[in-house]
């Protein structure tokens, strides 16, 4: 008995009371790390150097820590690039009159047309295919021969693919006529515009590509001092100018209207 009352009573345990939640340090430890995560993805998403998204996030870094200034002024100018020049017939300046007037003989030759149409290339960029009349009219006629329709057909598949109008000449010997209702002026007029109307009705070429005009025998090729030379001022033009839509020596048919 005595024992047991020299032994003394067992002491309670003490209750400690601990708030719901999260402790606090764990707050304070996840707050850190979000911001360590934070500052490694602006570091990543910083490494092009791009000196506006630099600055940007600078000063969301600074924000972010407390330490805020005045965001630092970041000169940069746009580069502003000429613009190319702008001209109604852009290939023109890639395809020089050397070029064209090789591509055109090249056609010429593997058409065999090389006996009715001649070639030549002028000084002031203009580009001729010559036909004698006889392959194209009758003596003293302006009607087309049938056997000339094909030729045309071919002269246009050719100049339809180029940016170049179409200037068409007629021209005539200095013998008159023998008939007083025509002049050789007027011979070769209508010459010029029965080539052009046959492109146009037969959808070959657009007319405000084309012009027509008749010199008559004021622009011979030689001297008119027999029938050989004659011949060869009897002839009709097909001069491709390669100076845009500006016609030389004549004046272009842009009306949309065919001359009656």
């Amino acid at each position: 008995m005595e024992e047991e009352k020299k032994q003394a009573p067992p002491k309670k345990e003490r209750k400690i009371d601990v708030p719901a939640g999260a402790p606090a340090w764990m707050v304070t430890y996840s707050d850190l790390v979000t911001l360590l995560l934070t500052f490694f993805v602006l570091l990543l998403s910083m490494a092009n150097m791009d000196p506006t998204k630099f600055t940007a996030a600078s000063t969301s870094l600074q924000d972010a820590f407390g330490t805020h200034r005045d965001s630092a002024r970041v000169d940069f100018a746009i580069p502003v690039l000429p613009s190319q020049p702008v001209s109604q017939f852009s290939p023109i300046q890639i395809q020089t009159t050397e070029k064209v007037y090789e591509k055109v003989k090249s056609q010429i030759d593997s058409l065999r047309l090389n006996n009715d149409i001649g070639v030549i290339k002028k000084d002031d960029d203009s580009i001729i295919l010559r036909i004698n009349d006889s392959v194209l009219f009758g003596p003293g006629q302006s009607t087309l021969a049938s056997k000339s329709l094909p030729i045309l057909r071919n002269i246009a598949d050719i100049i339809r693919p180029l940016p170049m109008n179409l200037r068409i000449e007629g021209h005539t010997d200095d013998i008159p006529l023998k008939t007083s209702q025509f002049a050789n002026w007027d011979l070769s007029v209508d010459r010029s515009v029965s080539v052009l109307r046959f492109f146009t009705h037969s959808d070959l070429l657009p007319l405000d590509r084309m012009a027509a005009v008749g010199y008559g025998k004021d622009r011979p090729i030689v001297v008119n001092k027999d029938e050989a030379s004659r011949a060869h001022n009897r002839r009709v033009d097909f001069v491709l100018n390669l100076q845009g839509n500006r016609s030389q020596n004549g004046n272009p048919i842009s009306n949309g209207t065919l001359p009656l």
